[in-house]
């Protein structure tokens, strides 16, 4: 039934395309002696009708005319309307010269008749489209939303157009940084100024949403929009870098609405696949504490390569279920192993290492979390970070495994806390390893905070919003280095196809943020204020510092062949260091934390404990008199 409607309306326009060169044919005579036609040349004229007809009925037809719709008549259209209008004039001046009919065709008639025929019918599906549109969306259009666009390059201008058509909401103006643009129109709505002036404008107008249409901006650029969107109090949504659209996709169903990344700004990463291929492909691959932020992000990365095993081992049986669950499902042509297990069994790793030969083993498990590490819990950190990290990386000492990668942190840098020193430890067992171990190449890949990872502020502020606050920030000037989940696992695996052995490689981690500007741009971006969330400080907690560092003071860097990537000399470590090292880790008590504190300085001579706060201290910061 639908292809026949097509047909039939498909029929209609070609027989009022007809009738418009009939019209327009003797309405050339009329024009041409001016009024009332001499009887010998309007019979000529009809006769020459026929012919003329035929000539364009076959044009119309071999330049398609009448695959199109007239209700998305566009400039695509319109040329092909000016080609068969056009080559059908010049073989009706053809057919003229070689017929001679009497009385002879007026010149004017052969040169006027096409350029009516052309304006009558581009713009009869002009008419069609523009009557077509207003019924469906014209009584629409003032009851939507007023929203700006941000951005008035090409994307811009075909957002303005789905625009113009949507009940959802109404354009009320686009702004640009291109001084050229502004001041301008598209498709009827003005260039209202730059995007800087957005807080202004916004308020003018009272408009509560803006699309940004900039994809190819830079992602400095990106983060400056989102942010003055965010700052501004609107609802900001995104247009992301465009691809190529499937047949009938709009752009406004690419955007998305802006999420914390964007804020942050952060480049995307360039990995040499052909350099982590031929690490990967076809290889055992073994991935401890897998459950984790990291770890499972860094296994779903893996599987990307074509290894044909991948060892998930992690202590917490949920978090290799869910993984499990979700990795044989999405690629069920890779052998998956669960491992159950704690990093610090000897026996297991032996067991699982001796009957699997992975040819890598990445070394993600850890605890991490500063305060919770800091006291009560500062032998188990230790243990975990340092006994596990050395276990595992003997065990794949004696399963000749060819490269061993630690995931390290930047609180490993001049530590002041219980989990730094312990990840710092674990860097100088692997420095020691590598030099009595020359099958087995170590590496290290130090980044700082991930968004969105276990214990990471992000969640926690997500979940303090949702509750309706306060926000709880420890001081108000604390910063932090951040980049995604993603990003710093497609580094660890750059990084890890490029070692030699006893490297640090340190990812680039950006500019710094402010933990209290990124607290207050999350409150906006969920559509907050600060008079209905507060932020509250509530002091340093132990181990805590304000600046993260990813280098130590002596230590320098090298560059690499990737932008992102920095190789470090890191401290000398003495020979000896693993013979005094583990009768400390497997003493048969559990020291307290003074004696954990007091020992690891022994260890790592950079380990400088930060003072608890006390609580006088954390009050006078929720008031305000401390920094």
């Amino acid at each position: 039934m639908t292809r026949f409607k097509a047909r039939r309306l498909s029929f209609a326009a070609f027989v009022f395309d007809l009738c418009a060169v009939a019209i327009v044919w003797l309405l050339a005579y009329v024009i041409r002696f001016n009024g009332p036609v001499p009887a010998d040349f309007w019979h000529g004229a009809l006769r020459a009708l026929g012919w003329v007809l035929l000539i364009y009925a076959g044009m119309f037809r071999g330049y398609g005319l009448y695959r199109g719709m007239w209700v998305f008549a566009s400039l695509p259209d319109l040329m092909r309307i000016a080609k068969a209008v056009a080559v059908g004039a010049l073989v009706v001046v053809i057919c003229s010269v070689l017929f001679q009919p009497v009385p002879v065709i007026p010149r004017s008639v052969l040169i006027l008749s096409p350029m009516l025929l052309f304006l009558t019918m581009g713009g009869s599906r002009a008419m069609y489209r523009a009557a077509k549109e207003f019924y469906l969306y014209g009584g629409l259009v003032a009851q939507g939303k007023p929203v700006l666009v941000l951005g008035a390059g090409t994307a811009g201008a075909n957002l303005v157009r789905e625009l113009k058509r949507s009940g959802e909401w109404r354009l009320a103006g686009l702004l640009d940084d291109d001084p050229v643009k502004q001041g301008r129109e598209i498709y009827g709505h003005r260039v209202l100024g730059p995007i800087s002036d957005l807080h202004t404008v916004a308020e003018e107008l009272k408009v509560e949403h803006v699309i940004i249409a900039v994809p190819s901006a830079s992602v400095e650029a990106h983060r400056r929009i989102a942010t003055l969107c965010v700052r501004a109090g609107v609802r900001a949504m995104v247009l992301p870098a465009l691809t190529s659209l499937t047949q009938g996709q709009g752009f406004m169903s690419r955007v998305r609405q802006i999420d914390l990344e964007d804020l942050l700004g952060r480049d995307p990463v360039t990995v040499d696949t052909a350099h982590v291929e031929r690490l990967l492909k076809n290889r055992v691959v073994m991935v401890t504490g897998a459950g984790g932020s990291i770890g499972s992000e860094l296994c779903r990365q893996i599987l990307r390569f074509g290894p044909v095993q991948l060892i998930a081992f992690d202590v917490s049986e949920f978090s290799i279920y869910r993984l499990n669950e979700e990795l044989r499902d999405k690629f069920p042509e890779v052998a998956f192993v669960p491992v159950i297990g704690d990093v610090k069994d000897s026996l297991l790793l032996d067991q699982v290492l001796g009957r699997h030969c992975p040819h890598i083993v990445f070394h993600a498990a850890a605890y991490k979390h500063v305060p919770l590490m800091e006291e009560i819990n500062s032998w188990q950190a230790i243990r975990n970070n340092v006994l596990g990290t050395y276990r595992v990386a003997r065990a794949a000492i004696r399963h000749d495994v060819a490269h061993f990668v630690l995931i390290s942190t930047d609180k490993a840098v001049n530590p002041t806390n219980v989990m730094g020193a312990s990840k710092r430890l674990a860097e100088m067992v692997c420095s020691t390893l590598q030099q009595s171990s020359p099958r087995t190449q170590f590496e290290t890949v130090r980044f700082g905070n991930v968004l969105g990872s276990a214990g990471s502020v992000i969640p926690k502020f997500q979940e303090q919003i949702a509750r309706g606050g306060p926000v709880t920030v420890t001081h108000p000037e604390i910063t932090r280095f951040f980049m995604t989940i993603p990003e710093a696992s497609q580094l660890v695996l750059q990084a890890s196809s490029m070692g030699q052995g006893g490297e640090i490689f340190i990812l680039d981690m950006g500019q710094p943020v402010r933990i209290a500007d990124l607290a207050q741009d999350l409150i906006r971006l969920y559509g907050f204020t600060e008079e209905q969330i507060k932020v509250v400080f509530t002091g340093l907690r132990p181990g805590e510092k304000l600046y993260e560092e990813l280098l130590a003071d002596d230590e320098t860097t090298t560059r690499t062949p990737h932008a992102k990537l920095r190789i470090a000399k890191a401290r000398e470590v003495p020979d000896n260091l693993i013979d005094d090292l583990l009768p400390w880790l497997m003493q048969h008590r559990v020291p307290s934390d003074d004696e954990v504190r007091r020992d690891l300085r022994r260890w790592v001579p950079e380990y400088q404990p930060t003072v608890t706060p006390t609580l006088q201290s954390v009050a006078s910061l929720r008031t305000g008199n401390a920094l």
